[in-house]
């Protein structure tokens, strides 16, 4: 199956990226996962009828996949500008997040993960311009992160890895089932 990912941290060593090549590396006998970092000029209506080219690349890539997993931090309890900003692209025109299965995982440095910012992006990707279909439950809130690698710098915890899955298992069966 053909995933995107999209990567809420623009950070260069982020905790969300190092989960998301996980995710891509142990899963990739199941999924086939390209890591998207939108990096993208502010959206603005003045240009979305002839948008950036690297607008154009993001969302043809999301057009193109069988489904969609967001692996993002959370800032100021809600979604990071730079996720929020590539999701406001994805509304206009082509709409390509429009009934695309999507799968959300995300990690902190704090005690409470990341439920406050995926409360807030299951409420955009179900506005009207979005319209994506989020896997139901199966929320993946990994707390504490930077206690979860080891001096290799390889994710280890062995809980949140079993429950990834058993997520990961579920979306598939979702995902088929959609078709």
């Amino acid at each position: 199956m053909e995933i995107v990912a999209i990567v809420g941290s623009l950070r260069k060593e982020s905790y969300n990226l190092k989960i998301a090549k996980f995710i891509k590396d142990r899963y990739k006998d199941k999924l086939n996962i390209e890591i998207l970092i939108p990096d993208l000029p502010i959206f603005n209506e003045d240009i979305e009828k002839d948008p950036p080219v690297e607008v154009i690349d993001f969302k043809e890539k999301i057009k193109n996949a069988e489904g969609v997993l967001i692996v993002s931090p959370e800032y100021n309890h809600s979604i990071p500008g730079g996720l929020k900003n590539a999701l406001d692209w994805c509304s206009r025109g082509d709409r390509v997040l429009a009934k695309k299965p999507v799968f959300i995982v995300g990690a902190s440095n704090g005690n409470v993960g990341t439920a406050r910012s995926q409360m807030d992006l299951r409420t955009v990707l179900n506005s009207p311009g979005l319209n994506a279909f989020v896997l139901p439950s199966n929320l993946v809130l990994i707390p504490n992160v930077q206690t979860l690698f080891n001096e290799k710098d390889e994710f280890v915890d062995e809980r949140t890895i079993k429950y990834l899955d058993k997520v990961v298992d579920n979306f598939i069966d979702w995902r088929m089932k959609m078709s």
